[in-house]
C-alpha cells in the first residue's frame, strides 16, 4: 500500500541486494549513490574481520549486476587491511563531480579518493589529519554543488569544508556544540535545486539547513520522541520538489519532511518480497528455504538501520540498510491529490 501524507505519496517498489562479500551482493553497506544511466553505486564497508569485502558495487536500477572496484584488500592476503593508493579501509560516501568521476571519503584513511565511473583510479587528495583549513579529521558526506565543487562533512572537525574537485579549500563552518550552527559527529549531506545545504547532525538528532555559503537556515528534529523527532539519523537527500528525505537510523525508519522542516510521513520498511540476488541463493540452499518456511518473516520487511537514501529524477527513492544488506526501492508518485470525502 501507499504511504500517504500531505502532498506526498510514496509506494513501494522493489528490493535490490544481498549478504555477500564478493561480486552480485552488498557487505554492510554504507552508502548509495545514483550514477550515470541506470547505475546503481554500492559503498560497502564490510567489516574489520572480513575487509576484503570492503568495495564499490555497481549494478543497474533494476538489480543486474555490472563490476566491482575499490575493494580493501587488492593485493594482501584475507584479512589483512590495505593502506595503498585507490584502496579503502573505512569508506563513508561517494558523490560524482560532472564527468561522473566517482569521489569516495575514507574516514580511516583521512583522504578522498577520485576513481572514474568505470573503477579506474585516478588521484586521492588529504591524508594528514588535523584541524587546519583544508585538513580533515575523519571525513564522512560529501556532495557536489552547480559549480564543481564539493562540500566535505568533516566530521570529526564538526564542521563542514568546502573544496575544489582537485581539493583546494574553499571555505569552511560549523564548530562543536548543540546551538544553531553547531555540530556534534554530523554524517550525511544532501543539496537541494537551490543548492541549499542539509546536513545531518548525528549525534543531535537533527537536520540543519544551511545557505550555500554556511548561514543558518532551519532546524528539525533535534528530539528523540514524537512525530518528527529522530534518533541519530545518518543519510539526507531532498527530491525535485524540495522534500527532504532523512534515514533515521536508530529509530529504524525514513522520514520525510517539507523543504521547511514541515513533518509529511515516515516509512518503517516494506520489503515482502526478497531480491532475485537473494531468490537465487535460497533457491540454492533447501534448508534455508524450508527454514523460511517455518518462521514469520513480517520482521524482515522492516528497515533495520537504513543509513543512507539518494532519490532519482524518476521520483524514485533508495534507502539503503547497513545490517540486512539491501537497497528497499520506493516511487513518489506524481499528480498526487487526496479524494474528497463526504462524512
Amino acid at each position: 500500500m501507499p504511504t500517504v501524507a500531505s502532498h506526498v505519496n510514496v509506494q513501494y517498489g522493489y528490493t535490490i541486494g544481498r549478504g555477500e562479500q564478493f561480486g552480485p551482493g552488498f557487505s554492510t553497506p554504507v552508502f548509495v549513490a545514483r550514477g550515470e544511466g541506470d547505475l546503481l553505486y554500492v559503498l560497502c564497508r564490510a567489516s574489520e574481520y572480513r575487509p576484503e569485502g570492503t568495495r564499490i558495487t555497481v549494478c543497474t536500477v533494476d538489480e543486474e549486476y555490472v563490476t566491482t572496484f575499490a575493494r580493501g584488500v587488492p593485493n594482501q592476503g584475507p584479512h589483512e587491511f590495505n593502506f595503498d593508493d585507490g584502496s579503502l579501509v573505512w569508506p563513508t560516501a561517494i558523490a560524482f563531480d560532472r564527468d561522473w568521476n566517482v569521489y569516495v571519503s575514507d574516514e580511516w584513511l583521512n583522504r578522498i579518493s577520485v576513481f572514474s565511473k568505470d573503477g579506474d583510479y585516478i588521484s586521492k587528495w588529504e591524508e594528514r589529519p588535523g584541524t587546519g583549513d583544508g585538513e580533515l579529521n575523519r571525513p564522512a558526506g560529501l556532495a557536489f554543488d552547480a559549480d564543481n565543487n564539493v562540500y566535505v562533512v568533516d566530521s570529526g572537525n564538526n564542521r563542514i569544508q568546502k573544496f575544489t574537485k582537485d581539493g583546494r579549500f574553499l571555505s569552511k563552518w560549523g564548530r562543536a556544540g548543540h546551538g544553531d550552527g553547531e555540530f556534534d559527529m554530523p554524517w550525511g549531506i544532501g543539496l537541494d535545486s537551490k543548492g541549499d545545504v542539509y546536513v545531518a547532525d548525528w549525534k543531535n538528532s537533527r537536520i540543519q539547513k544551511f545557505s550555500p555559503t554556511g548561514a543558518f537556515l532551519a532546524t528539525f528534529g533535534g528530539a528523540e520522541t514524537g512525530v518528527g523527532a529522530m534518533h541519530r539519523p545518518t543519510g539526507v537527500a531532498v527530491d525535485a520538489d524540495g522534500d527532504v528525505y532523512v534515514t533515521d537510523c536508530s529509530n529504524h525508519r525514513l522520514q520525510v519532511f517539507g523543504p521547511d522542516g514541515t513533518f509529511l510521513t515516515s516509512l518503517v520498511g516494506d520489503a515482502q518480497q526478497i531480491s532475485p540476488w537473494a531468490q537465487t541463493y535460497i533457491e540454492a540452499n533447501p534448508d534455508i528455504l524450508k527454514a523460511r518456511r517455518r518462521v514469520n518473516l513480517e520482521p524482515e520487511w522492516r528497515f533495520r538501520r537504513p543509513v543512507a537514501v539518494n532519490v532519482d529524477a524518476a521520483g524514485r527513492i533508495f534507502v539503503l540498510e547497513a545490517t540486512r544488506h539491501r537497497l528497499q526501492v520506493y516511487t513518489k508518485l506524481k499528480d498526487f491529490e487526496e479524494a474528497s470525502l463526504n462524512l
